[in-house]
């Protein structure tokens, strides 16, 4: 059995697929290519796909995971083919970017990735007052906040959790650049970006554009993304930007 990594872009409308209609979709995709998908065993067998952390519902992405088991011996597939053969299976705004074999016993997605890159748009807001919001929290010794997990009230030091945050001049207004933790427990964009300024002049979340630009591992000592075989096309690139 080989165990293919592939990365995909999330944009536009089909960011309000949730994780599971995702999953769906490609597991639809990767039938339809025509690739020798690996099964469960048991009385209802499932494609053996495996994916990364969930993107939430309404947030966009054009770095998002996804790891297929191929059986061995089986049809006739090239991993350099599968970005095109997939995307052209899949709605507009889902499309496959690269593709790579992984060897066996590598770490899943879920273990493996430990930070996250989030781009987060905000309009209407002057980029001297993000900047401002940005300072305070990053000068912060310890950011108390209360979170809700698996439906009880949990109180976490999100500190441990922010590395570089870069606030940026946009036409519409502002952008932040944050790269949030996601070990021992991830922290949401939604949550950080309410400890950022919970009082402040920032808009509601909802009118915030949130898209995810990278997801990082570690491999001896370097960061570096899942698959490495370069950014997602300049179709996705353009829609991103």
């Amino acid at each position: 059995m080989t165990r293919v990594r592939l990365r995909y872009s999330k944009l536009g409308k089909v960011r309000f697929l949730s994780h599971r209609d995702v999953a769906r979709v490609l597991e639809r995709a990767v039938r339809r290519a025509g690739l020798p998908v690996a099964y469960s065993q048991g009385f209802s067998p499932r494609a053996r796909l495996h994916f990364g952390l969930a993107l939430s519902t309404g947030f966009e992405s054009i770095a998002e995971y996804l790891d297929v088991d191929l059986v061995d011996g089986v049809g006739d597939w090239d991993v350099a083919e599968l970005p095109e053969s997939l995307s052209a299976c899949l709605p507009d705004g889902l499309e496959v970017g690269a593709a790579t074999t992984i060897p066996a016993g590598t770490p899943s997605l879920q273990d493996a990735v430990s930070w996250c890159t989030w781009q987060l748009d905000i309009p209407g807001v002057a980029p001297g007052v993000l900047a401002a919001a940005v300072e305070r929290l990053g000068s912060a010794d310890s950011i108390p906040l209360d979170l809700v997990r698996k439906g009880k009230q949990v109180r976490e030091d999100l500190r441990p959790l922010l590395g570089d945050l870069v606030a940026e001049r946009t036409a519409e207004g502002a952008r932040l650049v944050a790269d949030l933790g996601t070990k021992p427990r991830s922290v949401r964009p939604a949550e950080f970006y309410a400890a950022l300024d919970p009082t402040g002049p920032l808009p509601d979340v909802a009118d915030v554009r949130v898209l995810r630009r990278h997801q990082w591992i570690n491999v001896d000592g370097t960061r570096r993304e899942p698959v490495s075989l370069g950014p997602p096309s300049p179709h996705a690139q353009e829609r991103a930007s």
